[in-house]
């Protein structure tokens, strides 16, 4: 079935990147969550178009979605970002992807991270590989951490927790220190171009699920390791880490308070 998804879910991706291109491109209205997070018309659009392209092909599936929350199964769910980087896309920078993936008994078995502005799609299904627009994809071969390029999704939000000091070993043990926050890292690092990528934020603050499954099967086809900052291989958590594997043990050894 792991193919079938995955088609549907590229569809559904594309057609929630026409939506919300539109909007990028000629504007909308922008209100604020309760967490002061924007939210926007093509946020909520995209998210309706997504879960109508994929309830016609598998109605029989659940959804947990950013923007309207849980529907139908739980044991066989779609896990939707319809504007992962809304804060680019309220900006206009290019830096923003649909993101979705299918969730099959609290494990991830199809991602899709679709970048409408730059033509960017990452695919990955368990067992498949990892793809960006058909090209086979793998982490790097990095074994040294004073050689690592580390990538952040931001600093502020780190230093309020326990794991700052580990943050800053990790920053004085590698070569290399870029903030590219989003997708778009966990798509650095599948690529190869980075090596140590780190989302920390306070607990029950920060990530959601929405924000890491598709991220977390695309890291882990193209042969790197994910976890929270526990090592746990867990999406429900408020931090990540990902890696090309081979520095992973050491980067969590790194950050451990």
């Amino acid at each position: 079935m792991s193919e079938a998804a995955l088609a549907a879910a590229v569809d559904a991706a594309r057609a929630a990147g026409r939506v919300a291109l539109k909007y990028y491109r000629a504007g909308f209205e922008i209100t604020l969550k309760p967490d002061a997070t924007p939210v926007t018309q093509a946020d909520r659009e995209a998210e309706r178009t997504i879960t109508e392209v994929l309830g016609r092909a598998f109605p029989e599936h659940g959804f947990l979605g950013e923007e309207f929350g849980g529907s139908g199964k739980t044991d066989t769910r779609w896990i939707i970002d319809p504007i992962d980087g809304t804060k680019n896309f309220v900006r206009r920078i290019p830096i923003w992807a649909t993101l979705i993936a299918l969730e099959e008994h609290g494990e991830i078995t199809v991602g899709v991270i679709h970048n409408p502005v730059t033509g960017e799609l990452y695919t990955a299904r368990r067992g498949g590989g990892a793809f960006l627009n058909g090209e086979r994809i793998r982490v790097s071969d990095e074994t040294e951490m004073s050689q690592a390029y580390l990538l952040h999704a931001g600093l502020r939000a780190a230093r309020t927790t326990r794991y700052w000091d580990g943050f800053m070993r990790l920053v004085d043990s590698t070569d290399r220190q870029r903030g590219f926050g989003d997708y778009i890292g966990y798509g650095l690092i599948a690529e190869g171009k980075a090596d140590v990528y780190a989302e920390i934020y306070p607990e029950g603050t920060g990530l959601k699920p929405w924000d890491l499954a598709p991220c977390k099967i695309l890291v882990e086809e193209a042969g790197g390791r994910f976890t929270d900052l526990e090592g746990r291989p867990t999406i429900y958590s408020s931090s990540a880490l990902a890696t090309n594997g081979r520095l992973h043990d050491a980067a969590l050894a790194l950050l451990r308070p």
